[in-house]
């Protein structure tokens, strides 16, 4: 029973983390073509979900929203709280 549920927590972080990589990389693509922007709470969304691993990877791959010091430092952070979390809990 724990190992399942292990399993789907796994399967969650990874999707979510492709998830917050994706975004980044289709926010970007938006941008240069001067199309509809994924909204910034969404990112932070997704980040906070779980995917800021994933969404800081998409940051610095596609060079998206490096300039924005809220994000330079807030998604770090937020990662580091998860992998503490991650540690303390599991």
């Amino acid at each position: 029973m724990m190992r399942s549920k292990m399993k789907e927590l796994i399967s969650y972080y990874i999707m979510i983390n492709i998830l917050g990589l994706l975004i980044m990389k289709t926010d970007k693509q938006r941008a240069q073509k001067g199309k509809w922007r994924i909204p910034e709470r969404y990112l932070w969304l997704i980040s906070l979900l779980g995917g800021s691993l994933g969404t800081l990877l998409g940051m610095y791959h596609y060079r998206h929203k490096t300039k924005h010091i809220q994000f330079r430092i807030g998604i770090p952070i937020i990662l580091v709280i998860q992998v503490i979390g991650w540690f303390i809990f599991y």
